[in-house]
């Protein structure tokens, strides 16, 4: 019987349930290995892999499509990976805009409204009031990224009241009409310096690669917010913290960085105005995220056992 091999812990026995019923229908049989070697073992026959694992995705000699609960798929473009190359690579890109859009409001507001300092301030046992603080309402808020994670944001900032949000992104379209302005990169420059919260949640891509450099960070007016929560190779992570002791930015919060784990002697641990989370705003610990991951797997099985193109296929030369 044709294989399915499910590695991904987070599912709950409702996933699996569901997963294993539409296995069953299209002449699958469904494994859930509970340990690294059992699914390695699982790995050599299976057709159909769901998970994030190059380590089983190489040893799968029969494999024709990796889903990966993933959005990001840089390390599972080369042909190395696979124990079958031509096998057909598919992400969960759409599962994650909640979780990540809620962070992105989180970080936000803890910078505006100065947690870290009123908790400097208590952990001091200090009664000190009337920061200056500033508000998502009114703001100009830029998204460098339009995808899921952008909409989904954009979203949520018009909930705080009447602000400008701008989307920028390599097609410029805004088919559901949630940014007052949708631009191509090529009006970037144009749009930083009329900016007063820039949110990034780009891709992992040659073209996205430092493309906040050091140069157009300083067009940034003085006083801006920045939020990373798409990949730390977008940008210069050097540039940004020299402009953070500065005091030329108003705050940072960055959930990626250039190198992951953050070393330990890394610059950025001790800047001033700097938020770090150890890339938490999109795994998989909300409970939606897992049902959307488990729901999308569930959809493109139909369409690859109807000889349909897979919705959420991604092109391994491009890299999305």
């Amino acid at each position: 019987m044709k294989k399915i091999v499910c590695d991904i812990p987070q599912l709950t026995g409702e996933h699996r349930r569901a997963i294993e019923e539409a296995a069953e229908a299209r002449g699958y049989a469904a494994r859930f290995p509970g340990s690294a070697e059992a699914a390695l073992i699982e790995a050599r026959d299976a057709e159909i892999l769901f998970s994030a694992s190059t380590k089983l995705a190489k040893a799968a000699k029969s494999l024709r499509w990796l889903c990966v609960p993933s959005a990001g798929v840089e390390p599972y473009l080369p042909d190395s990976v696979y124990g079958n190359p031509g096998a057909l690579l598919s992400n969960s890109s759409g599962a994650y805009g909640v979780t990540i859009s809620e962070h992105v409001i989180m970080v936000t507001l803890e910078m505006m409204r100065r947690r870290a300092d009123y908790a400097r301030i208590v952990s001091e046992r200090r009664w000190q009031r009337l920061l200056p603080m500033r508000s998502i309402r009114d703001c100009r808020a830029t998204l460098l990224g339009t995808g899921d994670i952008g909409r989904e944001v954009a979203k949520r900032l018009r909930a705080f009241g009447p602000a400008s949000v701008t989307g920028v992104s390599r097609s410029g379209q805004d088919p559901e009409g949630l940014f007052d302005r949708a631009l191509k990169v090529d009006a970037l420059d144009d749009v930083l310096p009329e900016t007063d919260l820039l949110i990034l949640s780009l891709p992992g891509t040659p073209d996205t690669a430092n493309l906040m450099d050091a140069r157009r960070l300083k067009l940034l007016p003085e006083g801006t917010y920045l939020v990373n929560v798409g990949r730390g190779s977008a940008l210069d992570q050097a540039a940004l913290i020299a402009l953070l002791r500065a005091g030329r930015l108003a705050g940072a919060a960055l959930d990626v960085f250039q190198k992951e784990p953050l070393p330990p002697d890394d610059a950025a641990w001790d800047c001033p105005r700097l938020l770090i989370t150890p890339h938490i705003a999109g795994d998989m610990a909300l409970p939606y995220t897992v049902d959307r991951i488990a729901a999308m797997f569930l959809e493109d099985f139909e369409n690859y056992c109807e000889g349909r193109p897979l919705k959420r296929q991604v092109d391994r030369e491009r890299g999305y």
